[in-house]
């Protein structure tokens, strides 16, 4: 067995070494030697944690050590406590997290081995790699999609297979995709709205300038960066048949829509303008805050044509809404095809000219929609660096784990907050600097790890004014000796309660939410 003092885990002399004597179990340096060799982490942090260790070290502490530290992230752990290695590295990408799922393939960010970038990563679902018409299709909706360069597409990188495994990397988009925005903005100002669907449109314009169309318009497939830009992703029912011959969308069912739409108005095949029609039902969604039709997965409900005939006129469900967008979401969605915008560069001078009536001012806008709300009424929206801040406070949170990010979201959305949930330290740090910055910055020390003391320390110097908190577990409370504190940056301990948190942050901040549930016993 290998004693860490004379040499690494993976037997290269001179390299890594650790300053401690002990010898690890078995189990241990079978699993050191195998995140060496598969490239899941570099040498020196499995050393770095060992030492911290000691020599009480095992299998499970290990990789809980790691990933506190932020060396494995917490994917990688579960996957590799089930055995689970294959897949973790792809080609030259070595897989972090997965941010998406669906029938045909899903998505992570990975980081591309050579040059440290961060990627997105499209991977076929073992079901249908063995699948040759899947497969092939699959490669193709990347190949075409390699051929589009536009500031609202996401750009294709490189194709790639790993044994069975088929996939492409693209541009990895710091933020999230619409409908993760829409779920915590809940609607849009008709001028954001607005500007989103301009975006949109300005891609679908050069893509059908290449002969492409999207094929698969819903709000999943729209991504929004953090500087408010709006890019379109999916492309792999667009661009007309194969080359045999094959209809895409009728040999994966995966635009089931598309196909009942078309059929029920005489409309042919890859017709560019049925996704003008999604395109309106996107802008319907951000500018009420609901979908024109029920959401099914059910088959049989997708297929009926009723859904379409019955939607409620946008301006029906939200009175407030200037005469001007609504006319353009009504034409988008016509469902005679002939009277929809022919193409997305039709629709683009209406909503230029859209936003510009926005932009002129509250007395413009009141003399095209004399029942607009007060601004009170209406749900927060994001404002550029040096506006008004809105009345409902904005929290950030940096946490990792699906299930705490819902209970934080849904606890401090519940009162009044509008709550933010980036999963990363270093996205969330982006996110601050692109502003405006957040009332309250909350950091899960247990999520994030190691960094996140680093980052605490880095603000208290670069943002001295920025409300900042950092919330230890039980296991990390001997951090707050070695942390100092400020008026604006709090050190917190568990175990504590959701209320316990968002007390302290209303009394740091100034800031106080709705109490009407405040005496209601809080789950942490």
């Amino acid at each position: 067995m290998l004693r860490l003092p004379h040499g690494p885990i993976d037997g290269r002399a001179g390299q890594g070494s650790t300053s401690w004597n002990a010898m690890p179990s078995r189990e241990v340096e079978t699993l050191c030697k195998r995140l060496v060799k598969e490239r899941i982490t570099e040498q020196v942090h499995i050393d770095s944690a060992l030492r911290e260790l000691g020599p009480t070290a095992s299998v499970d502490s290990l990789l809980k050590k790691m990933e506190l530290r932020g060396t494995l992230t917490s994917y990688q752990t579960g996957k590799i406590a089930k055995g689970e290695w294959d897949g973790l590295v792809l080609g030259h990408f070595r897989l972090m997290y997965r941010n998406a799922a669906g029938s045909f393939a899903r998505v992570y960010r990975a980081v591309d081995l050579r040059t440290g970038k961060m990627v997105g990563l499209k991977l076929l679902r073992q079901r249908w790699a063995s699948d040759p018409q899947a497969v092939k299709d699959f490669i193709r909706e990347a190949e075409m999609c390699q051929n589009l360069k536009h500031d609202n597409i996401v750009p294709i990188y490189e194709i790639g297979r790993s044994g069975d495994a088929q996939y492409f990397t693209m541009e990895f988009v710091e933020g999230g995709n619409l409908k993760d925005f829409l779920n915590i903005r809940k609607k849009l100002s008709p001028k954001e709205a607005s500007k989103c669907v301009l975006d949109i449109a300005q891609g679908l314009q050069y893509a059908l300038g290449k002969g492409v169309t999207h094929r698969d318009m819903k709000l999943t497939n729209v991504l929004m960066s953090f500087s408010g830009v709006a890019k379109l992703v999916d492309f792999g029912l667009g661009g007309g048949p194969a080359e045999d011959g094959t209809d895409l969308s009728e040999s994966l069912a995966r635009a089931i829509e598309y196909a009942t739409l078309e059929r029920n108005t005489g409309a042919p095949r890859n017709d560019p303008r049925s996704d003008m029609y999604f395109l309106g039902v996107i802008y319907y969604e951000l500018l009420t805050g609901m979908p024109p039709y029920e959401r099914t997965k059910d088959r049989s409900e997708r297929g009926t044509f009723a859904r379409y005939q019955n939607v409620r006129p946008v301006q029906q469900a939200d009175p407030s809404l200037p005469a001007s967008v609504c006319r353009i979401c009504d034409r988008l969605m016509q469902l005679n095809p002939m009277l929809r915008y022919q193409t997305p560069g039709d629709a683009i001078p209406d909503l230029e000219a859209a936003i510009r009536q926005e932009e002129a001012g509250p007395v413009a806008a009141s003399a095209s929609t004399p029942t607009t709300q007060a601004a009170s009424s209406e749900p927060a929206q994001s404002i550029p660096p040096g506006a008004a801040r809105p009345a409902q406070p904005v929290i950030l949170f940096i946490e990792d784990r699906s299930k705490h990010q819902d209970k934080l979201r849904d606890y401090f959305t519940k009162h009044k907050f509008r709550v933010l949930v980036v999963g990363d330290l270093q996205r969330g740090l982006n996110r601050m600097k692109l502003g405006p910055a957040p009332d309250a910055l909350v950091i899960m020390a247990e999520s994030v790890g190691d960094d996140s003391r680093r980052a605490f320390r880095d603000l208290q110097k670069s943002s001295p004014q920025q409300p900042t908190f950092l919330v230890l577990s039980t296991k990390q409370t001997d951090w707050a000796e070695r942390l100092k504190e400020s008026e604006k940056a709090r050190v917190l301990t568990q175990p504590m309660t959701l209320r316990d948190l968002r007390k302290t942050v209303e009394k740091v901040t100034g800031c106080r939410s709705d109490d009407a549930k405040a005496g209601e016993d809080d789950a942490e």
